[in-house]
């Protein structure tokens, strides 16, 4: 099905078996600095699924420059055994592996007691995101770094790796040295683009040096970095050209965006919200710049997609890091012409790039095996058979069916509704969050290929129980909507958030949507009104909109909701209401605050519908196990997870 995509390709003296690639993407699973069993069976189980190429995450090769814990040492000879380890193992798979270095600059992580390190770069000029003030670096200092990247290049070649990528997107320091709005040098490394130019061309000298002819050399680089002051395009396509020409570079690997501002940040792991595929005509401009391959990044879920972008000449590989993620077995599976069984990720950016802004080992909201795969990375038989009764049909209830009937049990799944899904069909009408229902699409095909038999429109009671006697009966009854109790002193009407992502019209005039955790729903209930030409304001609990969601994804929602020109009024919980008025409190001060308006819409989280699972507490005759929010309401991450150890515990 996938010709282009399982061709081999060349990339200098590495020739890979096909051009599905995992890029360098830090994992929140390393031990003091190495590669430990955690993150060896993390990327394993990649390898066991096919990929061609793993692209290691991002190794620190100045000792000088601050580790909050999360980068790979590549500055010691310590990591050369882990890195050793992955190479054999995963060439024993038919995968190479490439390892990533990595200089932040005036990017610079916290040291691992806390305190800041001191930030470096080209001139003394910060970036919006992390409020560090660079200390213009000497020329001194300069070529020390640019042999720290060789040293390291030569550890990864004692390991047997198969390449070294030199991190220069993002804005990290390679990138600050060719950008004219953060380099503002007048001695060598400055002044002018070939002076600019000199550091990535010194660092990619020293590394070919250091690894020899049998090693590849790339370069990672965002073609549009999506800033006010980014690296302009043209700079980064000559600075390319200008590396291929002089021979420095066996391939380039095309990204987005930057670290260094908001705006650009959600471009690093871009979101639903983006098209698939986005970058591919960023790759095309690289490619007819460069005579080497062109590796693209950038919403690469589906094989088919990848195929596309490659037969249309836009890049030579495709980087699909996340859909690997989601499902280690994607490779696998398009090569066998299995496409229905494939596991797309939905770019909900919650438990993998989500995980590591939170200093968390990433996982998937889908695949909660992802990160955890010493734990559950083998399905083991049950060693009996046992009648299990899974009640609701939301993603919880889904994965505990599958799980279980994977493990040899018989397994019947019952839904009150007409289709299984739960909340997660309400996600899906989020504007631009269309995507989130291929959580259900993905969980429910799992769920009927595993043999669980689902009955929709088929609520479940005590007496229904009796009547099955079932040996295990798994709870994944969900929750409703909160609603608080307010003053009412008059007849505004007042609807919840559920409703209006249903559909349903608010009657009159301005809207106040009052939000308490903080989530997508009251942000994307807010966006979902203006987007129908409603006047709405947005009062939320906490310090600003979307607290509680992913970095990337609460900016982009964020700024569409200012862009409908939704006012929002942090520090605010809702008091009561009469005719035209929303009453508030600041949780601060206590204070009132009055809004005008015709409706009040809550999004004030939920309660757990646990009614079955109380009623069933105690019982010596069956197992009862609750899942998901019927035993506090959270989010479909901790629901699947609940679901999987659910169907794991189940003996």
């Amino acid at each position: 099905m996938f010709p282009k995509l399982f061709s081999p390709l060349a990339v200098g003296p590495i020739e890979l078996s096909n051009r599905i690639i995992s890029s360098g993407h830090e994992t929140i699973m390393i031990s003091e600095g190495v590669i430990n069993d955690r993150m060896h069976a993390y990327h394993m189980a990649r390898a066991d699924g096919g990929v061609g190429l793993i692209v290691v995450q991002v190794s620190q090769v100045d000792p000088t420059e601050g580790d909050d814990g999360g980068m790979l040492h590549a500055f010691d000879d310590v990591v050369i055994p882990g890195y050793a380890r992955l190479a054999t193992e995963a060439h024993q798979r038919g995968t190479k592996v490439f390892a990533q270095l990595h200089h932040g600059g005036r990017e610079a992580h916290r040291h691992g007691d806390g305190t800041l390190p001191v930030p470096v770069g080209p001139s003394s000029i910060p970036n919006e995101r992390f409020l560090m003030m660079p200390r213009e670096l000497s020329v001194g200092r300069i070529k020390d770094i640019v042999g720290y990247f060789a040293a390291a290049a030569d550890r990864m070649r004692q390991a047997g790796i198969d390449g070294v990528e030199i991190v220069a997107s993002h804005g990290y320091l390679p990138a600050q040295f060719l950008n004219p709005n953060s380099n503002r040098r007048t001695d060598e490394y400055g002044g002018d683009a070939q002076g600019r130019m000199r550091f990535l061309r010194e660092i990619l000298d020293a590394t070919r040096a250091a690894v020899g002819p049998d090693l590849a050399v790339g370069v990672r680089i965002s073609i549009d970095e999506q800033s006010h002051d980014g690296l302009p395009d043209e700079v980064a396509l000559d600075a390319i050209s200008e590396l291929d020409r002089a021979g420095l570079v066996d391939y380039v690997s095309v990204v987005s965006g930057s670290s260094a501002t908001y705006a650009g940040s959600h471009h690093i792991v871009p979101s639903m919200a983006h098209q698939v595929g986005y970058v591919a005509p960023r790759a095309a401009q690289a490619k007819a710049r460069v005579s080497v391959p062109v590796f693209v990044a950038g919403r690469i879920n589906q094989p088919q997609d990848a195929e596309r972008i490659l037969t249309s000449g836009q890049a030579d590989a495709c980087v699909m890091t996340r859909a690997m993620i989601c499902d280690p077995d994607m490779p696998r599976k398009a090569k066998a012409a299995e496409v229905e069984l494939i596991r797309a990720c939905i770019g909900c950016n919650q438990a993998c790039i989500g995980h590591y802004l939170g200093g968390y080992p990433i996982s998937c909201i889908q695949h909660p095996e992802t990160g955890r795969e010493l734990t559950y990375g083998i399905v083991t038989r049950a060693s009996t058979a046992r009648r299990v009764l899974v009640v609701g049909g939301g993603p919880g209830g889904l994965k505990a069916a599958t799980a279980a009937a994977e493990r040899g049990h018989d397994v019947d799944l019952h839904e009150a509704s007409t289709r299984v899904g739960g909340q997660a069909l309400l996600a899906e009408k989020i504007p631009g969050r269309a995507e989130f229902g291929g959580i259900i699409t993905n969980l429910e095909g799992e769920a009927r290929r595993a043999g669980v038999r689902i009955h929709t429109s088929s609520p479940v009671t005590v007496d229904v129980i009796e009547g099955v006697k079932p040996d295990v009966v798994i709870v994944a009854t969900g929750a409703q909507p909160r609603v608080p109790v307010l003053e009412m002193d008059g007849n505004l009407p007042v609807l919840t958030a559920w409703q209006i992502l249903d559909g349903e019209e608010v009657p009159r005039g301005d809207v106040v949507v009052v939000d308490w955790r903080g989530d997508w729903v009251g942000l994307g209930t807010a966006i979902a009104l203006g987007r129908r030409g409603r006047r709405v304001t947005l009062a939320v609990t906490g310090p600003h909109a979307g607290q509680s969601l992913m970095q990337y994804v609460r900016d982009e929602m964020t700024a569409e909701a200012l862009e409908l020109g939704i006012t929002i009024v942090p520090f605010a919980r809702p008091y009561g209401v009469d005719d035209d008025t929303v009453y508030l409190q600041h949780v601060l001060t206590g204070k009132p605050v009055m809004i005008e308006a015709g409706s009040l819409v809550l999004a004030m989280g939920h309660v757990s519908v646990d009614g079955l699972l109380r009623q069933l507490e105690g019982r010596s005759d069956i197992t009862v196990v609750g899942v998901g929010d019927c035993v506090a309401p959270r989010t479909a991450e901790e629901a699947v997870f609940d679901g999987l150890k659910a169907a794991i515990g189940i003996s």
